[in-house]
């Protein structure tokens, strides 16, 4: 396949929850060919590319106008694919068992076996969305998306594709429509690296929460 770059207004509609094997079939294809699509999670509509692709990772960073030393925010298909960007500790696995699939972005440190590129972030946040669309595109691609918000940063987080391509344009190759999001809230983004969980970011699930998952896990 002819490398896909910047293909403005190619919109197809989907269903988050029972995606049809054409749509992902699509989404797979330009991913794998170093392209940048915008897709709805179960939070907001998010940029997917591979991670592992250094092309692609550049063209998001690129796309949202993103300090290329800010880590973006990864999407997983399984909670095991974990296991190819970071070191779940015990507290890692308490707070996936307790809130997965679903809004909390957990940051653990990295795995010891990562290309230069994504080396250099240091500690990484990954998530399992309640998206079956997204996970199965992650599963089909080797288990991890990039999977950051589809607007430009300092931009309001996109809830519907139009929402999107206001803020995106003609930059991404693919706008999948699945509708408004349910949540239209980011994750709630929890570093578990230091010896007490900090927040990085506020969404729906507070610290008091997390806090209780980690007692009773």
């Amino acid at each position: 396949m002819t490398e896909r770059v910047c293909i403005a207004l190619e919109i197809i509609e989907a269903n988050c929850y029972c995606p049809t094997s054409e749509v992902i079939d699509l989404a797979v294809e330009i991913l794998k060919n170093s392209g940048v699509i915008v897709a709805p999670t179960d939070t907001v509509y998010g940029i997917l590319a591979d991670p592992f692709d250094p092309k692609a990772l550049e063209r998001v960073y690129k796309i949202k106008g993103r300090d290329p030393n800010k880590p973006v925010p990864l999407l997983l298909g399984e909670s095991h694919h974990a296991l190819l960007v970071v070191e779940p500790s015990d507290r890692f696995w308490k707070l996936a068992r307790a809130f997965w699939p679903g809004p909390l972005t957990i940051v653990e440190r990295p795995a010891k076996y990562l290309p230069d590129h994504l080396k250099a972030w240091g500690n990484m946040g990954v998530r399992l969305p309640k998206c079956p669309l997204v996970r199965e595109i992650a599963n089909r691609i080797g288990g991890v998306l990039v999977g950051t918000s589809a607007n430009k940063s300092g931009g309001a987080p996109p809830r519907t594709a139009y929402d999107a391509h206001v803020q995106l344009g003609g930059l991404v190759d693919l706008y999948i429509d699945g509708g408004p999001v349910l949540l239209g809230v980011p994750s709630t983004v929890v570093d578990i690296t230091h010896e007490e969980p900090v927040i990085l970011r506020e969404g729906s699930i507070d610290l008091e929460k997390i806090m209780m998952a980690l007692r009773e896990g």
